[in-house]
C-alpha cells in the first residue's frame, strides 16, 4: 500500500520474535532480514537496505545449495541498492550473479527470469547503453506477456520501462505509448496514492515536456507531487525530483 513506516514496525514487531525463537542463521530469519531491507530501499534509505540485505545473504549462503533461485533473488536484491546509490558497475556484478543461477534452475518461460533480464536491461540505461537496454527489456517483455494475466504490474513495469528507454533517445511519442500501457494497468492494480503511480503519472509528464506539450506536462507533474507528497518521508529525493521538474517545464512554459 505504500505505507512503509507501518511495514516496518510490523516487521521489526515480528523480527523480534524471531531472533529470540530462531537459530541465528534460520532460513526465516533470512526473509525477514530481506523484508527490512527491501522496505528500507524503497524509504530511500540505501545504506540500511544494503546492510539487512547482506545479512539475509550470508544466511542463504549457508543454507542454501548454491545454485538455488532463492539465493539469486538475494543477489538481485543487492544489485537493486546499488543501482539505487548509483553504482551500476556493481549492480550489474550482482544481477548477473543472479541471472546465471536462473538460467539454470528456472524454466525458459518463468517470471524469475523475466525480472532477471529487466533488472540488467536497467543497468544498461542507466549506463546509457540504450540499445543494450532495450534489447534485455524486450526479453523480459517476451516473457511476462507469455507467462502474465494482462493487468499484472510486472507487465506495467516492462511497459514503463521501453517507453523510459525510447524517452531517453528522444523518441517522445514511442515513449507515450508505452507508458500509457504501463499506466492503465498500474490504475486497475494499485491504490490511488501508491508511489508507483506516482512515478507513472512523472514519467507521462515528462514525456509531454519533451514533445513540448508543457500543459499537459505540468497536470500529469503535479499529480505525482501529490501522491509523493502523501505516501513518502518528506525527506525522501523522489520529491525534489518532482519538483525540480515542475520547476522546469514552468521555465519552459
Amino acid at each position: 500500500m505504500g505505507d512503509y513506516s507501518k511495514a516496518l514496525e510490523f516487521y521489526e514487531k515480528a523480527h523480534k520474535i524471531l531472533e529470540k525463537a530462531l537459530p541465528s542463521n534460520h532460513p526465516n530469519l533470512a526473509i525477514f532480514y530481506n523484508n527490512i531491507g527491501g522496505v528500507y530501499n524503497k524509504m530511500g534509505d540505501y545504506s540500511k537496505a544494503l546492510e539487512f540485505y547482506e545479512k539475509s545473504h550470508k544466511i542463504l549462503e549457508k543454507a542454501l545449495p548454491p545454485n538455488h533461485p532463492n539465493l539469486a533473488t538475494s543477489y538481485n536484491n543487492i544489485g537493486f541498492v546499488y543501482e539505487n546509490m548509483g553504482d551500476y558497475s556493481k549492480a550489474l556484478e550482482f544481477y548477473e550473479k543472479a541471472h546465471q543461477i536462473f538460467e539454470k534452475a528456472l524454466p525458459p518461460n518463468h517470471p524469475s527470469l523475466a525480472t532477471s533480464y529487466n533488472n540488467i536491461g536497467f543497468v544498461y540505461e542507466n549506463m546509457g547503453d540504450y540499445s543494450k537496454a532495450l534489447e534485455f527489456y524486450e526479453k523480459s517483455l517476451k516473457i511476462r506477456e507469455k507467462a502474465l494475466p494482462p493487468n499484472h504490474p510486472e507487465l506495467a513495469t516492462s511497459y514503463n520501462n521501453i517507453g523510459g528507454v525510447y524517452n531517453n533517445m528522444g523518441d517522445y511519442s514511442k515513449a507515450l505509448e508505452f507508458y500509457e500501457k504501463s499506466h492503465k494497468i498500474l490504475e486497475k492494480a494499485l491504490p490511488p496514492n501508491h508511489p508507483n503511480l506516482a512515478s507513472s503519472y512523472n514519467n507521462i509528464g515528462m514525456a509531454y515536456s519533451g514533445k513540448g506539450d508543457y500543459s499537459k506536462a505540468l497536470s500529469f507533474l503535479e499529480k505525482a507531487l501529490s501522491i509523493r507528497q502523501k505516501s513518502l518521508p518528506s525527506t525522501h529525493p523522489l520529491i525534489k525530483v518532482t519538483k525540480d521538474n515542475i520547476d522546469h517545464v514552468k521555465k519552459k512554459m
